[in-house]
């Protein structure tokens, strides 16, 4: 069984891209930078070849995880939209014209009962999304989110 999740607990650490996948990506690049030779045009080609392949890694590596975050994003937002007018019988886009993107995933881990009070200051207050997260006093957990 999970461990009931709150503002501390909440960010999610995957072992095999931040522990493995990227540490090796940025050595390999480091590594890369710290070898480039610029003595003949032979060594500066070779230099600018591995730099540049170095790179493509590092974006390649690090692209699937931004698009995945997106995706996600807009799920949270779709899912947002269907909450609001489940508890308001409401549409969600005036207010939501009104949050910015990380506000609505803040507020996304509100419970039912403080959801909307929060949004309401949220709007007000124009407050800030860890603040939001640290405000909730009845975490709604999300233990899928990438």
């Amino acid at each position: 069984m999970t461990k009931p999740q709150n503002f501390e607990n909440h960010a999610k650490l995957y072992p095999l891209h931040h522990f493995v996948i990227m540490p090796m990506t940025l050595i390999f690049l480091g590594w890369t930078v710290a070898r480039m030779d610029f003595s003949t045009s032979d060594t500066v080609s070779d230099s600018f070849y591995f730099l540049l392949l170095a790179l493509i890694v590092l974006l390649v590596s690090y692209l699937p995880r931004i698009y995945a975050l997106k995706n996600q994003n807009r799920i949270i937002r779709l899912e947002m939209r269907q909450r609001y007018f489940y508890l308001t019988g409401t549409p969600f886009f005036e207010k939501e014209s009104l949050l910015t993107s990380p506000q609505i995933i803040a507020l996304r881990f509100a419970g039912d009962e403080e959801f909307l009070a929060l949004m309401d200051k949220s709007i007000k207050e124009t407050t800030a999304p860890k603040e939001i997260k640290k405000s909730i006093k009845n975490w709604k957990a999300d233990h899928h989110r990438v």
